[in-house]
């Protein structure tokens, strides 16, 4: 009797996303730290300056964490309410925020009383930053008003009020102390000049903007509003260069990498995207549980923090280099003991002895061995196995169903083993390696298990569920058929033209060769 020949499992090409030096980079940070807030975090706003402490605002409070910190090192909350936004100066001592109640208050941060307190604003204020000369600080409010105000004097100095609707985000420039920009609920963006008292440039995003973001150098302005990103030429009047739209929600903030060669996205879909300052291509992109709200990037993207709606502050760390290990290592065989005797040919008066090598099944190698097919599939099931190898799961599915024997495994399970079964199906029959196989597994279960539909709420769910993704698959399959006869049509009709060659005569007497196109 012949021995068992195992289960071949199919290789299966995964088509994963292209390794790239972005890639690398962005997928060098450690497993996220999770911190609980008391409300959505608004706004997240890194020191310039060492240590590189970070404040979050959320709810009344605003937080001031430490880089490698979980618990907040310092608390401001003498807020009348909710406090919408916190911005470090760029020497790192000086936290401005904004509030509902339309104040501004700047703050110390080694101390928690406020050290001005600035009032002009009717409503809530939703955007603070500093000017690049730090004794000025700008702030846009729901009012329809952005105010320039005097830190050493504690007033007023001008009031815009060229925005219709509600202002909700803004920066200043980091060069000219006169130059800063708003976004407004009006879908416009402008950018105003204090010598002048006036916006210098006015340029419509198309939709309420929620975030913007003015390069180092000044001369690019990006808007993020709606599920656009747009790019704006500054130097040439606010002329658009790129509008990007790879985002399926609305895009909420903006944040620039620290070499300035990467742009970051968040958004209500709960994704983060990275561009590229040069070709505007999406290189990579990070995933959350909630929608995204704020993100910042520490100093050289050490620690990228990200708040999101349901109060959640996910931070990252980059991953420390491993350090060299000093200690002199134990000297070990040379490499040629190991191939001694590798190459020793055999002699004339030489006995070769083989030394057989026993070869140990798989538990499902046994199962099948033995006819016990329904356990076989049992062990495929399993959890360990569907997520890591789900090909394994395929190649013993196929194997039963070449055997004949498919149906027999999959009849006779209760409600437990049935959504298991049901559960693998869902998550990998949309996957073209793996479809031509599951489709015909989940006919034969839709036809076993077709009289016995509703006496189990959770299984009726996934087996309309699954009865849904066949059906699906197979208008996909036939699409894709005709498809591929109109493309055959196509190439039949495009013949090549021939050319042929025919001798005639000349005027002088001579043979001439011409061509005739048939």
């Amino acid at each position: 009797m012949a021995g068992y020949k195992p289960v071949a499992i199919q290789t299966y090409p995964i088509l994963g996303e292209k390794i790239t030096q972005d890639t690398l980079y962005w997928n060098n940070y450690k497993t996220p730290v999770q911190i609980k807030e008391f409300g959505a975090v608004s706004k997240v706003d890194f020191s310039p300056q060492p240590p590189y402490n970070y404040a979050v605002t959320a709810s009344s409070r605003i937080h001031i964490y430490g880089r490698y910190s979980q618990e907040p090192i310092k608390t401001f909350s003498r807020f009348k309410d909710t406090a919408y936004c916190a911005t470090f100066r760029q020497d790192g001592r000086l936290l401005v925020a904004g509030s509902e109640d339309g104040g501004v208050q700047l703050f110390d941060i080694t101390g928690r009383a406020p050290l001005r307190h600035f009032e002009g604003h009717t409503k809530a204020v939703h955007t603070v930053d500093f000017t690049a000369d730090k004794y000025h600080v700008v702030s846009g409010a729901d009012d329809y008003t952005v105010k320039l105000w005097d830190i050493p004097n504690s007033k007023e100095i001008l009031t815009f009020k060229e925005h219709s609707d509600y202002v909700r985000c803004g920066c200043a420039s980091k060069l000219n102390p006169d130059l800063f920009v708003t976004g407004s609920y009006d879908h416009t963006l402008k950018m105003f000049d204090a010598r002048t008292n006036k916006s210098v440039i006015s340029v419509e995003h198309g939709q309420p903007v929620e975030s913007v973001l003015l390069f180092p150098s000044g001369g690019l302005l990006v808007s993020a509003g709606g599920r656009y990103v747009k790019i704006w030429d500054v130097l040439k009047g606010g002329q658009l260069l790129v509008s990007l739209k790879n985002h399926h929600k609305t895009v909420t903030c903006l944040y620039l990498s620290s070499s300035g060669q990467r742009l970051l996205s968040g958004s209500l879909d709960r994704k983060v995207k990275i561009y590229s300052t040069t070709s505007y291509k999406v290189v990579h992109s990070f995933d959350y549980a909630a929608s995204i709200l704020s993100l910042a990037l520490a100093h050289e993207d050490e620690t990228i923090v990200v708040g999101m709606t349901n109060g959640i502050l996910s931070v990252k760390h980059r991953k420390s280099e491993a350090k060299k290990d000093s200690l002199p290592r134990r000297r070990r065989p040379a490499y040629r003991t190991f191939i001694k005797g590798k190459n020793y040919m055999k002699q004339r008066d030489d006995i070769l002895i083989n030394r057989p090598s026993k070869k140990h099944l798989e538990l499902y190698d046994r199962d099948l061995k033995n006819f016990r097919v329904s356990k076989a599939l049992d062990r495929v099931l399993e959890p360990s196995c569907t997520i890591k190898t789900p090909e394994i799961t395929v190649s013993i599915i196929k194997e039963l169903n070449r055997r004949g024997v498919l149906a027999n495994a999959l009849a006779g399970r209760d409600e437990k083993e049935i959504s298991r079964v049901l559960n693998f199906l869902i998550r990998n029959l949309s996957q073209p390696r793996f479809a031509p196989v599951l489709i015909n597994a989940a006919e034969i279960i839709i036809d076993i298990y077709l009289p016995v539909i509703g006496q189990s709420p959770v299984v009726d769910k996934k087996f309309l569920l699954l009865q849904g993704l066949v059906e699906k698959e197979i208008d996909y399959q036939r699409e894709l058929l005709e498809t591929l006869g109109m493309m055959d049509m196509l190439f039949a009709t495009m013949t090549r033209k021939e050319s042929t060659s025919v001798w005639q005569h000349a005027s002088d007497g001579f043979l001439e060769n011409k061509k005739v196109e048939s």
